[in-house]
């Protein structure tokens, strides 16, 4: 990279973080639910104009090929308003988090437990409605956990993601290659237990279904879970109305160590996915759509959609 072409970006990344300053000073004067409002209507107006509807009708329709148009289009538009809350929201979870009535969280036992000595566990979710809650109700029940993230490529607004993280108690950790791997090896054996949202796409993970369709998913999960003999502990968010919500520990999931250490990472795999796509059916609106979940050539116009499907069973 030349000099005037990393003196153009660090400009550029100024910029991307004082704007983020003014819209983060503007939402935390207004009141909590007069943020969420505002961001559903920006988005529930821009969101549908932008590139990345395309990708969100397309993964629609990858998972809810039998849905009519209509359905679609009125998914589209409500997950857009679901995103936009989200990300008005961000600047002031710290807000939310301080107000009891705003955070309801079932099954809250199962994370006292895990702060009151009786873990570790892997903790795993995804991109549900406001996921940023779910780990302001960890660090609320006392978890020793690791609450692990992709850091931002603009250091300047990762430094305020970081920031605004920290207004509620939650620690960040960026696992990067091996070195990262280890950390959370060297935190599972201090008794700490370790977050992760697990659905995204992971290039070069395990291929298992995901709404009948092979999706690439990270096995580190699984791997941590098997390796040092814990559970995985799943966790889910939902909205129940404007700025409040309604925090899901679940069951956790105990995988089957058989010796056959590849074969038992694949099946943790399946059964995350099958968890993820439960709580996607539920409640199809509150996840994060425009991510593409799926291996690329699925977002070629050209292929389609049922031979893709055939012979991926959800196992």
């Amino acid at each position: 990279m030349t000099e005037a072409r990393s003196r153009a970006e660090d400009l550029l990344w100024r910029l991307e973080a004082a704007v983020f300053d003014l819209f983060e000073g503007l939402m935390r004067i207004l009141p909590v639910d007069a943020v969420s409002d505002f961001g559903a209507a920006v988005f529930g107006r821009i969101g549908p104009l932008t590139p990345a509807n395309r990708v969100v009708e397309r993964n629609l329709r990858i998972a809810f090929p039998d849905a009519p148009q209509a359905e679609i289009k009125r998914l589209m538009r409500a997950q857009w308003i679901e995103a936009g809350r989200f990300f008005a929201e961000f600047p002031i979870v710290d807000r939310i988090a301080a107000d009891p009535s705003r955070m309801e969280v079932v099954h809250r036992e199962r994370l006292l437990a895990l702060g009151e000595g009786q873990g570790p566990a892997v903790l795993i979710s995804g991109h549900f409605s406001n996921f940023e809650v779910m780990a302001a109700a960890i660090v609320q029940a006392g978890v020793a956990c690791q609450v692990t993230y992709r850091a931002a490529n603009n250091p300047y607004f990762d430094e305020r993601i970081r920031r605004s993280r920290a207004r509620y108690g939650v620690k960040l950790f960026a696992p990067k290659g091996l070195e990262g791997a280890r950390e959370m090896m060297r935190a599972f054996g201090r008794g700490e237990s370790v977050a992760l949202l697990n659905d995204q796409k992971f290039n070069g993970g395990v291929a298992a279904p995901f709404f009948g369709v092979t999706a690439h998913t990270a096995p580190g999960p699984s791997t941590f879970a098997l390796k040092f003999g814990i559970p995985l502990l799943p966790m889910s968010v939902q909205r129940v109305r404007k700025a409040r919500f309604r925090v899901i520990v679940h069951e956790p999931i105990v995988l089957a160590d058989t010796g056959d250490r590849d074969a038992d990472i694949e099946a943790g795999v399946r059964r995350i996915n099958a968890f993820m796509e439960d709580r996607v059916r539920e409640r199809p609106t509150e996840w994060f759509w425009v991510h593409k979940r799926w291996p690329k050539e699925m977002y070629t116009m050209g292929v389609s959609l049922s031979s893709e499907r055939s012979g991926s069973g959800r196992g």
